[in-house]
Parts: structure tokens; C-alpha cells; sequence
């Protein structure tokens, strides 16, 4: 078993929104639905910025509702990568180790780490003197070292010409399978949720339904999910 929403019921001001899927260990699952629909809002319940008002979140057989963000098997990568400009590309790797092991053991974990995502040798670089491709990889390395089963990545290549994009999903797929990881990510393009997960969840009319199997789904859409693709 990975991840369960059940009967998650979450509320934002006015809005709210439901939820009850199972979701297996190891699996890549795109998230998908209208500007608005709730997908950002989903993740921060998962992650543990926002308190569900009824249901249970569970990975792996335990509920971690009461469990706050940092103590979750949780790990998110962002549009905005939230990398710090001020510091070299080793020195923001280094914050996924939130103090846990020795130097010597964290100088090897982020040199080899950066060399999975294609970047040995540039741990003094700073972030100002990288590509949009190459700080995506940062970020990358970055949630490989917090070592969580299960990843969430918001629109986090958005920014990314076609090309590059497909190559950070085809990067990020081999990595999640390396590491086991359970990924979910929200896009917004058809073509990345073909590309990327062969289950797709869908967020719409304040409901999350799924997992769908993402051909069929994209091929034959539902009313809410037609009139946002076009």
C-alpha cells in the first residue's frame, strides 16, 4: 500500500474539496484539472500545511494527520525550485540534510547526488550563474537528499522550454524508480501527464477522483476536465 485519502474533506475559506484514493507504492501520477480546482491545495494537505476538517491521510498503513510537515515521508519540489540565490549550489543541497549525519558523509552524498543529476563539479556555482535546465537539477538533487518515499511536485518544470522539459520528466522518472519513490505531480499540459504517469488524478468540480488510467482519461474527458483542455 502507498498513499490513501480517505474521505479527506478539506475546507479553504469558501472553498472546499473532497477526496477518497488509493494511490500503490512506487507509482508516478500526474494531477490534473482547472486553474483553481484545488491541486495546490490537495498538496498542502499531504504535505502538512493545512489540517484536513475530517478524513485521514495515510501512507503505508499510518495515519499522518497529526504528523507535522518536516516529520512526514513527504518531499515537494516547487515551480519556483525554492533555492536560495545567496548561497552556492552545494550549500542549498546541503539544507535537505536538516542537520542529520556527519560532513563527511554529507560533502559525499552531495557530491555523487549532483552527479546523478548531471552536475559534478558545480557545487560552488551559485544559482545566478545557472540555467533554468540546470537549477531544475539543483532542485532535484535536492529532494533526492531528503530521502522521502513520497515526492509532490507542484508545476515545478513549467518554466521550461519543451525540450528541457521532457528531459527533467524523463530525469525525475528515473530517479522516482531508483529510489522507490511514490510521485504525484500537477501539470497543467496533457502531453507532460502522458509522458510522465500512466495513472492520472483528477481535480475537479471540488472533488479529486482516480487514480484514471491516463490515456483513456485524456482521450475521453470528462465535461469538467473538456472544457479546460479544449
Amino acid at each position: 500500500m502507498g498513499l490513501k485519502l480517505d474521505d479527506l474533506w478539506l475546507t479553504k475559506g469558501s472553498f472546499d474539496l473532497s477526496a477518497k484514493v488509493e494511490i500503490a507504492r512506487g507509482e508516478r501520477v500526474a494531477v490534473i484539472g482547472p486553474s483553481g480546482a484545488g491541486k495546490s491545495t490537495l498538496f498542502d494537505a499531504i504535505a502538512g500545511f493545512m489540517q484536513p476538517r475530517s478524513g485521514q491521510i495515510v501512507w503505508e498503513d499510518s495515519v499522518i494527520n497529526a504528523l507535522a510537515p518536516g516529520d512526514r515521508p513527504v518531499a515537494m519540489l516547487f515551480q519556483d525550485n525554492n533555492l536560495f540565490p545567496h548561497l552556492n549550489v552545494g550549500q542549498n543541497i546541503a539544507l535537505a540534510f536538516h542537520g542529520r549525519g556527519k560532513l563527511a558523509e554529507q560533502a559525499q552524498r552531495i557530491e555523487s547526488t549532483l552527479d546523478r543529476v548531471g552536475l559534478s563539479g558545480f557545487q560552488e556555482r551559485k544559482i545566478s550563474q545557472l540555467s533554468g535546465g540546470q537549477i531544475s537539477r539543483v532542485a532535484l538533487a535536492r529532494l533526492l537528499l531528503q530521502d522521502r518515499p513520497l515526492w509532490l511536485l507542484d508545476e515545478p518544470f513549467a518554466a521550461l522550454g519543451p525540450a528541457l522539459k521532457k528531459e527533467m520528466l524523463s530525469l525525475v522518472s528515473e530517479v522516482a524508480t531508483e529510489a522507490d519513490a511514490t510521485v504525484l505531480m500537477i501539470t497543467h499540459d496533457p502531453s507532460d501527464a502522458r509522458s510522465f504517469g500512466s495513472q492520472t488524478l483528477l481535480v475537479a468540480d471540488q472533488t479529486v477522483t482516480g487514480p484514471f488510467e491516463t490515456g483513456q482519461l485524456l482521450d475521453n474527458p470528462p465535461e469538467a476536465l473538456r472544457g479546460y483542455l479544449g
